[in-house]
């Protein structure tokens, strides 16, 4: 009766494993997306990321990872949103507006400038189409260092990605107004600055940016929202007619 028993026993034990190793290797085969744990740090509001479909990923964010986690994500193909950049200085401050329009390859952003004036600026990386207000005159010429980045001047999570390891002394997981991030934060240059970048877990878009001097911020932008509805052609459109999207 005993021998039985352990026989059964064992039985189960055997069925058990291989349950778990056919679910591993399921899982496996699927196509994994990160999802960071609260690490409950500054984050107000914070909790697990919802699921969307497929194998979820846990990674710890640390100074170390950050960067392997961020690379995971992707920037959509077509979104707008509107980005406000401060600059602060003793006894003043300055914000602009942009508003950005992205139908991969093609990124128009919209600036409102000190006096006044509209500048329009449409680019694909190779090619760049820069005019004012409702001018009919359109500047052409090749992209060079006008990319889409430097029109909205603003950092992105490539520039995460390009900085040195152990310059990124804090990393973890934050919410900023309910948009969930990964956070990486500098440690102090010889000219003073620090760094500091929340980028959106969802959407992979950085959303905020800070750059402090000396421990007070000289710069800071936000673009917490963004809507991913493929922007009408006629905003890829020049003054005298011409659809980049389709030409």
């Amino acid at each position: 009766m005993k021998r039985t028993q352990k026989l059964v026993t064992w039985g189960i034990v055997i069925l058990v494993v291989l349950v778990v190793l056919l679910m591993l290797v399921s899982n496996l085969r699927r196509s994994s997306r990160v999802v960071l744990p609260d690490t409950n740090t500054s984050a107000e509001g914070g909790g697990d990321l919802p699921a969307e479909g497929g194998a979820l990923t846990v990674v710890e964010v640390t100074p170390e990872t950050v960067q392997a986690a961020i690379e995971t994500l992707h920037r959509p193909e077509a979104y707008s949103r509107t980005v406000t950049v401060e600059y602060l200085w003793t006894g003043g401050s300055g914000t602009i507006e942009l508003s950005t329009a992205v139908s991969a390859p093609w990124t128009r952003v919209d600036r409102t400038l000190a006096d006044g004036q509209v500048r329009h600026s449409i680019t694909d990386g190779e090619t760049t189409f820069i005019w004012y207000n409702g001018e009919s005159e359109v500047y052409t010429g090749p992209a060079g260092a006008i990319s889409a980045d430097a029109e909205e001047t603003i950092p992105t999570y490539e520039d995460v990605l390009a900085l040195p390891q152990d310059h990124i002394v804090q990393a973890d997981y934050r919410v900023v107004s309910d948009v969930r991030c990964i956070y990486a934060e500098t440690a102090e240059d010889a000219w003073g600055y620090v760094q500091r970048y929340w980028v959106s877990v969802d959407t992979g878009l950085l959303v905020v940016a800070e750059r402090l001097q000396k421990g007070e911020t000289v710069y800071r932008m936000a673009a917490l929202e963004a809507d991913q509805t493929a922007p009408p052609a006629e905003t890829f459109t020049l003054p005298d007619g011409t659809d980049l999207l389709h030409r």
